[in-house]
């Protein structure tokens, strides 16, 4: 919800953990997860489990960056901020832009994703949509795009409800495909023949693209609760939240599907529905799946990924930027409008493109470039803005980032051809708005701003020693959760070389 203040424009502070924790495991686990994700599962077989795992490490320590930077900079905006005040505008403007775009694909993309799933509902139920893929992820959009214009509040709320109606269902889903395992799916330890190096990188290229988004709640920051705490900790617990999901689904589509039928499983647009038909497993499990995929997980993505896009175009205009038509807010709802629906608009526009696995790589690029630019700019804020309280310092940040950065490089090196070349087209076409839109800022007006930034931050409320209490037990409670989850999730993958 946005309020004017002195002239300027600003965001109330409404979402506590538990909202930051869902925005940004919402964005993150649907499309890729259930598409390209579980068509990797097809590709690499029982190695999907390491490609997984290395997905998690190369997503971890970028979360501590950003834990670090979201904690001492909580505005509207995450990367784009960050890079702004660490390595300069043009990089911020490079940084928002390609976060725009990364999101706006995966919205088109998750629409794909909830039309087929949510055609298999009606298919496992006896009846029939009379509407194409396409035009009912467009109205879906369109239905997102509106609540998204009604505020924070009810967005909120509707992200909280997604996901934890996605991880009931997925908990009675996972119980009730227990006595479909087949042990033997799993063993060897192998992925199918003809599968190499290149195949592998690409494919936990693929994989990592279910944890691109792990820093949602950044690009929220504005409207955080003690984001001081807040943030860190969701940024701690979501890229473990993320493995424990995928890998968890993972095992059950390798359980299910037999060695010779993983080749469909690879390039299926709804693979775990296929999956099941191919085990011949129907009725009420796969009713609960694509209940739980479409109306769970799918709508947990659509609406935390239109929602976070227009808070990053809001700070860019806010800024300056880009135009400034982009800050202007809702008279009645107090919200982004124009951005919001500007964006949803855009997806709506590559849906008409009705390929998943170009939506993806296109996405990837953009996802890794502004990573790149986002860890570059952690390293950068400790030296140029060393008066900036960090309440939370991630450890070894100099050799982690170098790292994370070649990683993120060599990943970006087996995209497809025609998304790398639509990535440098649109990067080029930001660095224009941004030379026709963007002016010069003098030393006193950077010294403003930081000092205004200051007044901003000083001004967040501390939670009392009650709230203070509060937060510490809900974290734990989640930190607890989470980690029996993952462990339990590893020792599932241990089963099969046990019995």
């Amino acid at each position: 919800m946005v309020k004017e203040e002195k002239g300027t424009t600003v965001l109330k502070r409404t979402m506590g953990l538990k909202e930051s924790v869902t925005i940004t495991v919402g964005t993150v686990i649907g499309v890729g997860l259930f598409t390209v994700g579980a068509n990797s599962v097809g590709i690499l077989g029982p190695q999907i489990f390491l490609a997984t795992c290395i997905a998690l490490v190369v997503s971890a320590y970028p979360a501590l960056l950003y834990a670090e930077m979201g904690s001492a900079l909580p505005f509207s905006g995450g990367t784009y901020n960050y890079a702004t005040e660490g390595l300069g505008r043009p990089a911020g403007m490079l940084a928002g832009w390609n976060f725009i775009i990364s999101l706006v694909a995966v919205t088109s993309g998750e629409a794909l994703a909830f039309s087929f799933y949510f055609s298999t509902l009606f298919e496992a139920l006896g009846l029939a949509i009379p509407l194409g893929d396409k035009a009912i992820a467009v109205i879906i959009i369109a239905v997102f795009i509106y609540t998204n214009y009604k505020g924070i509040e009810l967005t909120a709320r509707l992200q909280n409800g997604f996901m934890f109606f996605f991880w009931g269902v997925a908990i009675v889903w996972f119980l009730s495909m227990i006595p479909n395992i087949h042990l033997d799916n799993f063993r060897p330890f192998a992925a199918p023949e003809g599968t190499g190096v290149t195949t592998f990188i690409g494919t936990v290229a693929l994989v990592w693209w279910c944890f691109a988004g792990f820093e949602t709640c950044c690009a929220m920051g504005e409207e955080i609760k003690h984001p001081q705490i807040n943030i860190p900790r969701a940024m701690f617990l979501s890229p473990f939240i993320v493995f424990a999901v995928n890998i968890l689904f993972q095992w059950f589509l390798l359980g299910i599907v037999p060695k010779e039928n993983l080749a469909a499983i690879s390039i299926a647009a709804a693979p775990y529905a296929e999956a099941m038909k191919t085990a011949g497993i129907l009725g009420f499990p796969l009713i609960l799946l694509a209940a739980g995929i479409a109306l769970g997980g799918d709508f947990s993505t659509l609406n935390a990924s239109i929602a976070a896009p227009p808070r990053y175009l809001f700070s860019m205009a806010r800024d300056g930027v880009v135009p400034e038509i982009f800050c202007k807010v809702h008279p009645k709802y107090k919200t982004p409008y124009i951005s919001v629906i500007l964006l949803g608009a855009m997806s709506i526009v590559f849906i008409l493109s009705g390929s998943l696995m170009y939506i993806s790589s296109l996405s990837l690029f953009a996802d890794l470039f502004y990573y790149i630019i986002g860890i570059a700019a952690a390293v950068a804020l400790r030296k140029n803005r060393a008066d900036l309280h960090r309440p939370y310092m991630a450890p070894a940040i100099k050799a982690g980032a170098f790292i994370s950065i070649v990683i993120y490089f060599i990943m970006m090196t087996q995209l497809q051809r025609d998304a790398v070349i639509f990535g440098i087209i649109w990067n080029i076409l930001g660095l224009a708005i941004y030379k026709i839109y963007a002016r010069h800022q003098t030393p006193e007006e950077i010294q403003l701003k930081r000092k205004e930034q200051s007044v901003a931050i000083n001004s967040i409320p501390l939670p009392t020693p009650e709230e203070k209490k509060n937060l510490d037990r809900e974290f734990n409670v989640w930190k607890t959760v989470v980690a029996a989850v993952c462990i339990l999730a590893l020792m599932l993958y241990a089963v099969p070389y046990i019995f």
